[in-house]
């Protein structure tokens, strides 16, 4: 790919977000209700590809176990609210009603309260003992700290998850997470990033981890780009890594590291198009911030919004479009591609004759900025 000359010091590479590109069809069309949209990571398969973001105002118990038993993965956030208070729901009502001006204050004082490891079990148990798979996620800071408590809890699959996370961290100061070996010694597969080049997702590949999360600051309620003027357009971003989970199955021999998108996934269109740039599956926030079972009532945040020393991101209201249920599978009563968004994904792979999501990766993707009347 050619660069682009920003001036005379400096060029750039052309880059492009889901907006920017589209797919197009083949000469085969199939039947919807034949097509496949499940995956396989490690020893679990998934009916829907979809796992639920580790955000306060998507993913309680709750909702954890319902997004289970429809098939995907609910990823609870161990850092959140429901690990370091016993009764959440007040804190809950309390951020979804602050005024904006005292949003971000309010949410770091509210988050510095301390994480309590017995909180930690009960939660995990308690979606354990629905029967559905268990993930929960850290932060790469909190790993060390309450990794060996979320191992005794019993999760199947761990999520370590940040802005970014690379597997050569340096620190004057504090020893770093060495995540080679962290990986090796555990027993449970593990998922970690975000990771938005193709060599900062090959050396994630390199430290055994099942899964790479692909994404830096493009989510909805993120301001990483307005904050630190980082932002990494996520089409190009899958593409690329998905390019070092193809190098990396060749240079291991055949292990095979599954591409999750995460970030800028705001509509089903968006979920297709990070299906067919490479994706495996998809980590999704602001779409099930949406359902009437989430958390958020309505508004959406992360774990950015509350950084004590530089917040990269705020609360912003989504609204509630339906329940759970409906919002994944329908019927849409809506044309804006915010509900049924595993029917759009069986659409578009049936309209483009792809049976499965491993095929559908194959699709013909052409450059197409979308401009909205």
């Amino acid at each position: 790919m050619s660069d682009i000359e920003i001036g005379r010091a400096k060029r750039a590479r052309r880059a492009f977000a889901f907006d920017d590109v589209a797919i197009v069809p083949s000469r085969r069309t199939r039947d919807p209700q034949d097509v496949s949209v499940s995956w396989t990571i490690d020893a679990f398969t998934f009916e829907i590809p979809v796992l639920a973001a580790p955000m306060d105002s998507v993913v309680s118990p709750s909702t954890a176990i319902a997004i289970g038993r429809l098939g995907g993965l609910g990823v609870l956030d161990l850092e959140g609210v429901w690990t370091r208070y016993d009764d959440p729901e007040p804190v809950l009502q309390r951020i979804r009603a602050l005024p904006a001006a005292e949003a971000t204050a309010a949410m770091q004082e509210i988050y510095a309260e301390p994480i309590k490891p017995e909180l930690i079990k009960s939660r995990l148990a308690e979606i354990r003992a629905a029967g559905v798979p268990v993930a929960g996620a850290l932060s790469p800071q909190r790993t060390q700290e309450h990794h060996q408590t979320v191992l005794d809890a019993g999760v199947d699959l761990f999520v370590i998850r940040g802005t970014t996370v690379s597997a050569e961290h340096v620190s004057k100061s504090v020893e770093p997470l060495n995540l080679k070996k962290f990986i090796y010694e555990l027993d449970v597969p593990v998922i970690v990033g975000g990771a938005a080049t193709y060599t900062a997702a090959l050396h994630l590949m390199r430290t055994g981890a099942a899964g790479v999360l692909v994404g830096f600051g493009g989510g909805a309620a993120s301001t990483t780009r307005t904050a630190l003027g980082i932002h990494a357009p996520m089409a190009t971003a899958v593409a690329d890594v998905a390019g070092a989970r193809r190098d990396y199955l060749d240079e291991s021999g055949g292990r095979y590291v599954h591409v999750i998108a995460d970030g800028g996934l705001g509509t089903s269109g968006d979920l297709v198009k990070a299906i067919a740039s490479g994706a495996d599956a998809v980590m999704l926030g602001s779409i099930l911030a949406r359902a009437q079972e989430a958390p958020g009532g309505g508004w959406h945040w992360g774990a950015e919004a509350h950084h004590g020393e530089l917040p990269r991101g705020h609360r912003v209201e989504v609204g509630t479009v339906a329940p759970l249920e409906q919002l994944l599978f329908g019927p849409s009563s809506a044309a804006d591609g915010r509900t049924n968004v595993i029917g759009a994904l069986r659409r578009s792979m049936a309209t483009t004759g792809y049976s499965d999501l491993k095929e559908f990766q194959r699709v013909e993707v052409v450059v197409a900025p979308y401009e909205q009347r």
